[in-house]
C-alpha cells in the first residue's frame, strides 16, 4: 500500500478507519435524543428503553475482543468491510422497525459491528505511523471521532422534530457506506504470517454469559426487587461466569483477551482509567438529554443544541491533546482532564429549573474539554506501555475496558437515577402532606379552576394532580443532581490510577526518553 500510494497512504487509511468508526459512535449517542419519542411510539417500559443504550454498549464491548482474532484470521480489509456491511443492514432495519424486539436486536447488531471497528482503527493507526507521530495521528483521528457525537444529537433532534424517530437511524448510513467503499481501496489485507490462531469459543461464550446476565440482573433488579429469586440467580451466574472467564483466559493457548497485557503496570492503570472514563462519558451522555427534556422541557432539537458547543470544543481539544501525547508524559493531561470533568459534573449537580441554556452548555463544555485531554493520552499511554507484538491485544483490551465502563456506567446511573428519584418523591410527599402551605396552594388552585369554569367535582382532583406533578418534577431534578455528583466523585477517584501512568515503555531507558523529547 505504501508503494502504491506513497506517504499519503497514512492519511488515506486513517480517513478510511475514521469513516467506519464515526458511524458506530454516532449511532451510540444519537438514539438518546430520540428515546422519549421511541418509548412513546412503541409503548416501551423503562427497562426496554434502557436496553436500547445498554444492549448496544454490551455488544460493542464483547466484540471489541473479537477484533484481534478477526484481523489476524481474515485481515483488516475483510474484517472492516464485513463490520460496516452489518452496521448498514442493522441501521436500515432499525429505521423501518415497528416492534420493540426488532429495534433492540438491530441495536445489538449495530453495537457488535461498532465493536469490531473501533480497535481496528486504533491498531491500523499505530501500524502505519512511526512512534513519534502516533500522538498527533491519534489526535487527528479523535478530532473526527468526536465531531460525530458533537453534531449527532443536534441533527438527531432536528430529524425527530421535523420527521420522526425512524430518521435518526439513517443519519449514520452515508459515512458507513463511504467507509465500505474506502475500505475496499485502502485497507490492507491479512498481514499476519502463518496460520491464524483458533477462535476462543469458550472464552467468548463465558464473556457473553457474564455481561448478558449481569446487565439483565441490574435491569430486572429495579422491576422485580433485588432480593427476588430470578435476580439473585442472574447475578450469581454473572459472577461465576466472570471468574470462569478470567481463569480460562489464563490457561487458553489463544485467549480472547490476553491477561499478560495487565502485567505491564502502565497498561493496567490505563485500563482502570478507561473503565471510569467510559462510565463518565456514556453515562453523562445518557443523562444530559433526559435531564433537559424531562426537567426543563427542552425539545429534542434544543436538547441536542445544548451539547453542541461542548462537542466542538472537545474536537479542538483532541488536536492539542494528540500533540501533547508526543511531547509530554501521559499522566499529566489524563489527570488534569479527569479533574476538569469532575468539576463539570459538580456544577451540573447544582442544576435547577431556572438554569439558563448557555450556563448549562458551558458546564457541559468544561467536562468535555477534560475528556478531550484524557482520551488520546490515555490510549497512547496504554499502547506505549506494551511491546509491539501485543499492540493488537492491547488495542482491543483498552477499548473493551472503556466500553465495559460505558455499559455498566449507563446501566448503574439509570438505576441510581430511578432509585434516588423515588426516594426524593417519598420524602417530598411526606413533607407536604397535611401542611398548611399545601392546603393553601390547593385552595388557590381550586379557586383558579373555578374562575376558568371547571366543574366543582373535578377541581379537587385537578389541584391534587397538579401538585403531584410538581413534586414529581422536583424529585426528578434532585435525582439528576445526585447522579451527576456521583459521576464527579468517580472521576476524582480515577485520578489515582492516572498518576501511575508515569511508567516508561518497556525496554526504554531514561536517557533514550530524554533524547526523544529533545528537538532534533
Amino acid at each position: 500500500m505504501f508503494l502504491r500510494y506513497g506517504p499519503a497512504y497514512r492519511w488515506l487509511v486513517t480517513l478510511t478507519a475514521l469513516a467506519g468508526t464515526i458511524s458506530g459512535i454516532l449511532s451510540s449517542t444519537i438514539v438518546v435524543v430520540a428515546l422519549p419519542d421511541i418509548t412513546g411510539a412503541l409503548g416501551m417500559g423503562q427497562e426496554e428503553a434502557q436496553l436500547l443504550s445498554t444492549g448496544f454498549l454490551a455488544a460493542n464491548t464483547g466484540f471489541m475482543l473479537v477484533n484481534s482474532w478477526a484481523v489476524e484470521r481474515f485481515g483488516f480489509r475483510l474484517t472492516y468491510v464485513f463490520a460496516t456491511g452489518v452496521f448498514v443492514a442493522a441501521s436500515l432495519l432499525a429505521g423501518f422497525a415497528t416492534e420493540t424486539a426488532v429495534i433492540i436486536v438491530c441495536r445489538v447488531a449495530q453495537g457488535a459491528a461498532a465493536g469490531l471497528l473501533q480497535p481496528l482503527s486504533m491498531q491500523i493507526i499505530f501500524l502505519v505511523f512511526p512512534p513519534e507521530r502516533r500522538g498527533t495521528a491519534m489526535g487527528m483521528f479523535s478530532f473526527g471521532v468526536v465531531m460525530a457525537p458533537a453534531i449527532g444529537p443536534t441533527l438527531g433532534g432536528v430529524l425527530v422534530d421535523e420527521y420522526s424517530w425512524h430518521a435518526v437511524f439513517f443519519l449514520s448510513l452515508p459515512t458507513a457506506m463511504l467507509g465500505m467503499f474506502l475500505g475496499l481501496l485502502f485497507m490492507p489485507g491479512r498481514i499476519a504470517e502463518g496460520a491464524a490462531k483458533r477462535f476462543d469459543w469458550v472464552g467468548a461464550a463465558l464473556l457473553a454469559l457474564a455481561i448478558g446476565t449481569l446487565l439483565a440482573g441490574l435491569t430486572d433488579g429495579q422491576r422485580s426487587g433485588w432480593g427476588s429469586h430470578a435476580v439473585l440467580v442472574q447475578l450469581t451466574v454473572a459472577a461465576s461466569a466472570t471468574i470462569a472467564f478470567i481463569g480460562w483466559e489464563c490457561v487458553c493457548e489463544a485467549p480472547l483477551m490476553n491477561p499478560r497485557v495487565f502485567a505491564f503496570g502502565g497498561f493496567a492503570a490505563a485500563c482502570m482509567v478507561a473503565f471510569i472514563y467510559g462510565a463518565a462519558i456514556f453515562g453523562s451522555t445518557y443523562l444530559i438529554p433526559l435531564l433537559v427534556q424531562i426537567v426543563q422541557g427542552y425539545t429534542p432539537t434544543r436538547a441536542g443544541l445544548v451539547m453542541m458547543p461542548a462537542g466542538m470544543a472537545v474536537a479542538i481539544t483532541f488536536l492539542v491533546a494528540g500533540r501533547m501525547a508526543d511531547v509530554t508524559p501521559p499522566w499529566l493531561p489524563v489527570c488534569v482532564g479527569l479533574a476538569f470533568f469532575a468539576v463539570s459534573s459538580w456544577l451540573i449537580g447544582g442544576v435547577g429549573t431556572d438554569t439558563s441554556f448557555w450556563e448549562l452548555a458551558i458546564w457541559i463544555l468544561i467536562g468535555r474539554v477534560g475528556l478531550g485531554l484524557t482520551m488520546p493520552n490515555m490510549n497512547v499511554g496504554a499502547l506505549r506501555a506494551l511491546p509491539p507484538q501485543m499492540l493488537g491485544q492491547g488495542a482491543g483490551t483498552i477499548n473493551f475496558c472503556r466500553m465495559l465502563g460505558g455499559a455498566f456506567g449507563t446501566n448503574l446511573l439509570a438505576i441510581l437515577l430511578e432509585r434516588r428519584t423515588e426516594l426524593h418523591a417519598e420524602a417530598l410527599n411526606a413533607q407536604i402532606d397535611g401542611r398548611s402551605a399545601t392546603l393553601e396552594a390547593r385552595r388557590l388552585l381550586e379557586s383558579l379552576y373555578a374562575q376558568g369554569g371547571l366543574p366543582e367535582v373535578v377541581r379537587r382532583d385537578a389541584a391534587y394532580e397538579f401538585l403531584s406533578r410538581m413534586v414529581e418534577a422536583q424529585a426528578h431534578l434532585l435525582g439528576f443532581r445526585d447522579a451527576f455528583l456521583v459521576i464527579g466523585l468517580i472521576c476524582l477517584l480515577a485520578i489515582l490510577p492516572g498518576l501511575t501512568l508515569r511508567q516508561r515503555p518497556p525496554g526504554v531507558s531514561p536517557t533514550t526518553q530524554l533524547n526523544k523529547l529533545r528537538p532534533a
